[in-house]
């Protein structure tokens, strides 16, 4: 396109305008930034009151509490009106201004500091998470050059309308979902797909949004609208990821506002109780009472699960496994047996020509290239396999004299003046049976479709015929058998194809002769035999099968309802990362029991030496908020595993 390049309004107003990194790079870290502060404060207001200065360090003590106790302090007031109960937050502050009021400005500094760091580091790991997921994908393009007329546009990408016309060079990020009209090129699509490799794309093909054009010029009509392509729904996708809570999650949040309560509730008795129980003074009590009011606030068991869940969804994006959320995590990990459609998923999904016998008097070519050639007149599935035979053997294809497709049955045709039968053995006729018969059983043990060929002087050749399986789905098998978990296939195939298929990826249980509409049925059955049932598939007719297992996992290169319906996408449908994201949920598991373990011995341990007077107030703000960030460092283990 020669025509001249002008820029819409829209464009013209963004050329003027930028964002301040520095400012967003302030905003995105202004929790650690008070926390430090406050640590600042601290410690010039130690060393003042070293020197007899009292009353300087109380005033950088109480601007310690400002600074670096504001955040907590307003999410605690905020979240206890809106929600109308207390919270762990509201019980720090709490104790920081009992601290103040017995006069040990130091130790309620402190527990300001230490507990607006854990709070900072928890948010890290939110933000860590949040930018590793969204770096599988490139910022989309802003702007794109719509076709009008003669002339190229420069407009905002999200103004793009479906159907409107676009111009995408070499080099430049593809502003929209769309098919190629006019071009041919090569497409890095790894931030959608993760393939390492660049797709060939020609006219007619689909290309998505943040994808790269390397090699040709093309033109596009847009598709989808900005709010419905391919890269939004991935992006809506992790924002629901990361806004889902777990199980385990929800009833610790559950149990908060009860914990709360009942510490409040003891903290009001040991205000008075000890006192005329044992015998210590106001002071000592109240001192007591504080303490208790830091070291049993539940900190650390709040912090034992979202930062390990963030974490492990964080990990599993990097590996190209989007996972739709922390329940699913623990699903994972449970996941007794997975069910797996065949094609498209075991296998490639295509009909391959794995082996050809041929009369002595014919040479392979020959017969493939009458075959192929007949064949690429027909719509029948297994006729791309000769097709694609012929391209790799460079084999001319060229158009047949005549064709007529046999429904289930096969064609005919005459190829150069020549007659030929194509199809299943009963079709072709008599000599079948005595055509290379201890090779063609050979083949139909392992599972693959005969196709036998018939010319004027009898049965010519004979075609094996397979889908082929992936080359990891063996491996993908072994690792997940070594999980614990039982492996099933569903496929349409005949018993002796689908059994032969099974041993040799090594699956432990097959469904054969199973239609689209069965694996609903299938799924329940395999539930109530075997516990936590996940689905793997690609297709729209795996959707339903998909939705109604335990944990739904889709190929990323399947259809838009198996990957709406299903709760993990394998976005680079590399099935070898299935048992990694398996691997590491449990891992999830196990680490959140032990944050869960740690914390609570922790805490009964604190509040015991309290009671028997072992422990002072710093002692008790370090082993109640360093139990806080040790669980929160433990679960960013799982960024790196």
């Amino acid at each position: 396109m020669d025509g001249k390049l002008v820029y819409s309004e829209e464009v013209q107003e963004d050329q003027n305008f930028s964002i301040a990194s520095s400012e967003s790079l302030l905003y995105d870290h202004w929790e650690l930034i008070a926390a430090l502060t406050s640590g600042v404060l601290i410690l010039i207001g130690w060393l003042l009151s070293a020197q007899s200065l009292t009353s300087a360090s109380v005033v950088l003590f109480a601007s310690a509490y400002l600074i670096g106790g504001f955040a907590k302090a307003k999410e605690g007031i905020t979240e206890t009106i809106e929600e109308r109960k207390l919270n762990v937050e509201l019980l720090m502050v709490l104790a920081a201004i009992g601290s103040a009021i017995i006069g040990y400005w130091l130790e309620g500094a402190l527990l300001i500091f230490i507990f607006s760091m854990s709070g900072a580091l928890e948010t890290y790991t939110l933000n860590k998470s949040k930018k590793t997921i969204t770096s599988l994908l490139n910022l989309k393009p802003s702007t794109a050059l719509r076709i009008d007329g003669e002339q190229l546009v420069e407009v905002k990408a999200d103004l793009l309308s479906v159907d409107d016309r676009i111009l995408v060079r070499p080099g430049e990020q593809i502003p929209a979902d769309g098919l190629i009209e006019k071009g041919n090129t090569t497409v890095d699509q790894s931030t959608i797909t993760g393939e390492s490799m660049p797709v060939q794309k020609g006219e007619g093909d689909t290309i998505y949004t943040g994808t790269v054009n390397e090699s040709g010029t093309v033109t596009v009509r847009v598709t989808h609208a900005s709010n419905e392509t391919m890269y939004q729904r991935i992006v809506d996708l992790v924002q629901t990821a990361q806004n889902e809570r777990s199980e385990s999650q929800q009833f610790i949040e559950r149990f908060e506002g009860i914990y709360v309560n009942i510490v409040l509730m003891f903290v009001g008795v040991m205000l008075f109780l000890p006192h005329y129980l044992i015998g210590w003074s106001w002071t000592e009590t109240f001192y007591r009472a504080m303490i208790l009011l830091v070291v049993a606030s539940p900190c650390a068991v709040m912090a034992s699960i979202a930062p390990a869940v963030l974490s492990t969804l964080s990990n599993g994006a990097r590996k190209g496994v989007l996972l739709k959320g922390g329940n699913h995590l623990s699903q994972l990990a449970k996941v007794d047996a997975i069910a797996f459609d065949k094609t498209g998923t075991l296998t490639f999904g295509r009909a391959e020509v794995t082996d050809l016998r041929v009369r002595e008097d014919l040479e392979d070519n020959e017969i493939l290239q009458a075959v192929a050639s007949i064949e690429s007149y027909s719509s029948h599935p297994l006729a791309e396999a000769f097709v694609h035979a012929a391209k790799e053997r460079s084999v001319s294809i060229s158009a047949p004299d005549s064709m007529e497709s046999i429904t289930g049955n096969g064609v005919r045709g005459i190829y150069k003046s020549k007659h030929w039968i194509v199809g299943k053995a009963s079709f072709v006729g008599s000599g079948y049976e005595s055509f290379y018969p201890d090779e063609t059983a050979q083949f139909m043990e392992e599972g693959k479709t005969l196709v036998y060929a018939r010319d004027e002087q009898g049965i010519a050749a004979v075609f094996a015929i397979k889908d082929r399986i992936r080359e990891d789905s063996k491996h993908v098998i072994s690792k997940l058998k070594d999980l614990g978990i039982t492996t099933i296939m569903l496929t349409g195939d005949s018993e002796a194809t689908g059994q032969a298929l099974a041993k040799e990826a090594g699956i432990d249980n097959v469904i054969t002769e199973c239609l689209p509409e069965d694996k609903v049925e299938q799924i329940k059955r395999l539930k109530d035999k075997f516990g936590l049932v996940g689905m793997v598939g690609d297709g729209i007719n795996d959707a339903p099968a998909l939705a109604i297992a335990d944990i739904g996992i889709a190929m990323g290169r399947g259809t838009d309802v198996a990957l709406e319906t299903a709760d993990v996408v394998l976005m680079n449908d590399q099935l070898s990362n299935l048992p990694e994201v398996v691997r590491i949920s449990k891992k999830m598991t196990k680490i959140i029991k032990q944050n869960l373990i740690f914390s609570v011995i922790v805490i009964l341990s604190l509040i015991a030496s309290n009671f028997v007077q072992m422990i002072d107030l710093p002692l008790g703000v370090i082993g109640h908020e360093g139990s806080t960030i040790l669980v929160i460092l433990n679960s960013l283990r799982l960024l790196k595993t």
